[in-house]
């Protein structure tokens, strides 16, 4: 092999070494205690015929969106969905993006620039990160959750304060204390950024998502929504007002140099929307299911589980083999959770993630804490 393979190789290596080698792996037949399908709209016969159904004019004799939104790939149903997504999160307008990850990418490295200064939870998602990284601003972390020590940094800090949060964290499942924040934001002429991934379907009327829940639509400079997890669906649009939306169409790289999202992306958009519109007993079955497994799981005192009031609980199983370990003796009695492993926890809070969905039934949720249980005996 050429030197630059041996490097590739190497590092490859190097992760098999330290436990931290990924692989792909087929779809099993497992109960799913690990998809972010929080309300099994993905697997929804409901959703799925509504989308056959759905007809938008001449649009749906294309394959393809043929390039980008500037370029041949805009619709009218586009910018029509952007408005009634909007505001069923009472907000101006949004922008598509084609993925969560593009979403935070192209909103984070248009906007920061060199006057601003980017505060950031701790255990913010990747996407930000790498949003960060290309964005000009000088960007300073703050303790998860912790508004004593953001207040702290903000007073030394220098430029406009940007401050972006989770509202629902993936993997401490932890709320964001939005009212703390949004009256930080006040003192210090700060804008809020609060990515909603893991509170939109699940909180807030409608699963309009924790800024609706908590009244704060007009104290959250931007908001993202994806539309790949409680929603089944695939994309992701930025919220906040029109001068925003603007500025990202010209500025947000992923947004400018991408491909559109296809017609029958946005259909399937639009049809789970108008589904979470109507269908009201999603979110109290998966708030009863969350809450039925709590309860379950604080009976067995050798199981540590992280506090979480959202549908996203984790089991500390401390150690990255200890961790797989467990995860493989549970997916071995029919259930399917995965293990998290630090680095991308910290270390000695590596944990089993376990996902509560509306499908989920009470018997099922039985069989996973029973074996838990018989997990952590075994280790």
């Amino acid at each position: 092999m050429s030197a630059f393979e041996n490097r590739l190789k190497a590092s490859l290596d190097k992760r098999k070494e330290q436990g931290l080698y990924r692989t792909l792996k087929a779809p099993n037949n497992l109960i799913d205690f690990c998809s972010n399908d929080y309300l099994g709209f993905s697997r929804s016969e409901e959703l799925k015929q509504r989308i056959s159904q759905f007809s938008v004019d001449d649009y749906q004799r294309l394959n393809g969106s043929t390039g980008s939104r500037l370029i041949s790939g805009n619709y009218a149903f586009a910018e029509q969905l952007e408005k009634e997504i909007a505001q069923f999160h009472g907000v101006e307008a949004g922008l598509i993006f084609n993925s969560g990850y593009d979403a935070n990418v192209g909103l984070i490295s248009a906007i920061a620039r060199k006057t601003e200064t980017v505060f950031y939870d701790e255990l913010i998602h990747a996407s930000v990160h790498d949003g960060m990284r290309m964005a000009q601003a000088e960007c300073i972390p703050f303790k998860h959750n912790d508004v004593t020590d953001l207040e702290a940094k903000l007073q030394r800090a220098d430029g406009n304060p940007l401050i972006v949060i989770e509202s629902v964290y993936s993997m401490d499942g932890d709320f964001a204390p939005l009212n703390e924040l949004v009256k930080l934001c006040s003192k210090y002429d700060a804008r809020l950024i609060v990515d909603e991934a893991h509170a939109v379907g699940v909180f807030g009327e409608n699963g309009a998502g924790r800024v609706v829940e908590l009244g704060l639509e007009k104290d959250v400079y931007a908001r993202v929504v994806t539309f790949g997890k409680a929603l089944g669906c695939h994309g992701a649009i930025v919220l906040g007002d029109e001068l925003l939306r603007d500025y990202l169409i010209n500025f947000a790289r992923s947004f400018v140099y991408t491909t559109a999202m296809p017609i029958h992306g946005l259909i399937s958009i639009k049809c789970a929307y108008d589904i979470l519109s109507y269908k009201k007993d999603n979110k109290f079955k998966i708030s009863n299911l969350y809450s039925y497994f709590k309860q379950k799981v604080k009976t067995i005192p050798e199981l540590s589980l992280i506090e979480s009031d959202s549908q996203i609980q984790s089991v500390i199983v401390s150690g990255n083999d200890r961790a797989r370990q467990f995860a493989a003796q549970v997916q071995a009695d029919g259930f399917d959770v995965k293990p998290l492993v630090s680095p991308t926890v910290p270390a000695g809070t590596e944990r089993i993630r376990v996902c509560i969905h509306s499908f989920n039934t009470k018997e099922e949720i039985d069989g996973l804490v029973n074996s838990l249980a018989k997990a952590i005996y075994n280790l």
